[in-house]
């Protein structure tokens, strides 16, 4: 198959609340791009961990709930939803419980194995914009379009509270960048964009003046 002619990824990456889900959504829409948020699809293994009563502390019985699970999934509306044992978790996926252990189901090898192997083989179907915090890092390290999203820890603490999630931004960033498994880093050929001044169509305008300047047509 000709280079040209493959599925084409723009990986978003950033810490919580700096805005790259809501850029990462309507950037996949101008393009007309498939849209995937890596971090619906660990938060819907930890809430599937959690009403199995599986200890989130304990990496074996995690390991071994997720190697014994169905994964599937499905588009709505040109976003991705992960389904566990045919089951579509959506409604859940920010629910206290899930915003307090997520980072910590997270950091499971086997899910995150499991997880990105998802996401890549998704990719070698579809054109796709694709958010979390090592997408650019890790899981798709050779894609050209790569860009971190980031924020001032004031802004994301509003923006998280606006949007009534009551879990700690500086926690958050604390397991994130210091999870041994795939820590929030930015790629050393990501483009930086502070959103912290910036409305999301902001965003979305700078983006995609970077990838007419990188050939990618819109």
């Amino acid at each position: 198959m000709p280079a040209q002619s493959l599925p084409r990824v723009i990986a978003i990456d950033g810490p919580a609340a700096s805005g790259k889900s809501s850029v990462a959504r309507e950037l996949a829409r101008r393009l007309n791009f498939v849209y995937v948020n890596s971090g619906a699809m660990y938060r819907a293994v930890t809430w599937s961990v959690l009403e199995r009563a599986i200890d989130p502390a304990d990496k074996s019985a995690i390991a071994k709930f997720i190697s014994g699970s169905r994964l599937d999934g499905k588009f709505v509306d040109g976003e991705f939803h992960l389904l566990i044992d045919d089951v579509d978790l959506n409604q859940h996926l920010h629910e206290d419980r899930v915003n307090a252990e997520v980072s910590r189901v997270s950091t499971v090898p086997e899910v995150r194995k499991l997880l990105v192997q998802r996401m890549q083989d998704y990719a070698t179907k579809h054109d796709s914009v694709i958010e979390g915090r090592d997408i650019g890092s890790v899981v798709f390290p050779d894609t050209p379009y790569k860009f971190y999203i980031d924020a001032s820890p004031a802004v994301r603490a509003q923006r998280r509270a606006a949007q009534g999630h009551r879990d700690e931004i500086a926690q958050r960033d604390q397991a994130d960048s210091s999870r041994a498994a795939s820590p929030l880093v930015v790629a050393k050929d990501a483009e930086v964009i502070d959103s912290s001044d910036l409305t999301v169509s902001q965003v979305v305008d700078e983006i995609a003046g970077r990838l007419r300047a990188k050939n990618l047509l819109i």
